[in-house]
């Protein structure tokens, strides 16, 4: 492996992407390469083996591709796999996990808001980070149906309005001055959201933080790249034509029986 190499990033579909930009914008010299893995998404609605099985199928199609470090894109799959990749591959890995922490320390109603899927919320490893804020009231509601509608490209669909106002409702009612987007799909989402939610609420994604964790591990551990940068590949088991969309149809977009 050299530090040329690229930097792997996978999802169960497309709202990883929203990660990507952050990496590709923080790290514009380092090769990346993308796989959705749309076909079987979302994994929010699946057992912690299937996600763990589905992952390890992710990681090795990534290594095939000689990524030197691989980037869990997606808050479902980090919160119920990422201990059981670690353990079995030999290369750094990234996780995304809903950014619990800015919120609680910064809240001033000490309420805030998570958005996520149930796999994320129903997790251990989101569970015992619920548990340090014991003072803050945290409102949780799974967010059914969106990657479903983001994945179909009907992110401004009139049914992901009426999910959207059926969900956060509820939570403006309850006094959150922080909300908290617990799945890399929704980030793209945000516009909508802004439109529902009052301007005081602040919306928190993990993205940056991400970026961040990756410029130091590549610091630390794998080497940036020396070498003049390829473009960036993206590879989905389903049509296409949703994550180009999503890409701005900037980049092409590889279609892989997988």
């Amino acid at each position: 492996m050299t530090n040329n190499n690229p930097i792997g990033l996978f999802d169960s579909g497309l709202g990883g992407t929203s990660i990507w930009k952050e990496i590709h914008q923080l790290l514009p010299e380092e090769n990346t390469i993308y796989l959705a893995d749309s076909k079987n998404a979302p994994y929010g609605n699946r057992s912690k083996d299937e996600i763990v099985s589905l992952s390890m199928k992710n990681t090795e199609f990534l290594l095939e591709q000689n990524a030197k470090m691989i980037v869990v894109a997606c808050n479902t799959a980090t919160t119920n796999a990422i201990k059981e990749l670690r353990a079995k591959y030999d290369v750094p890995f990234i996780g995304i996990e809903p950014a619990i922490k800015p919120a609680a320390i910064n809240t001033k109603t000490q309420t805030i808001g998570i958005l996520a899927t149930k796999g994320t919320l129903s997790s251990e490893l989101f569970n015992k980070a619920v548990e340090i804020y014991q003072d803050t009231k945290i409102i949780e509601q799974v967010g059914f149906g969106l990657v479903e509608l983001i994945e179909s490209g009907a992110i401004h669909s009139v049914e992901m309005t009426k999910l959207l106002h059926e969900y956060l409702k509820p939570m403006v009612a309850a006094n959150i001055d922080y909300l908290v987007l617990g799945c890399s799909h929704y980030p793209y989402l945000i516009p909508q959201i802004r439109q529902i939610i009052p301007n005081h609420i602040k919306i928190i994604d993990s993205g940056e933080a991400v970026a961040r964790e990756t410029q130091k591990v590549i610091n630390q551990k794998t080497g940036a790249n020396e070498s003049f940068p390829l473009s960036p590949e993206f590879y989905v088991n389903t049509d296409p034509k949703v994550l180009s969309d999503i890409l701005d149809n900037k980049y092409k977009v590889c279609q892989v029986n997988f």
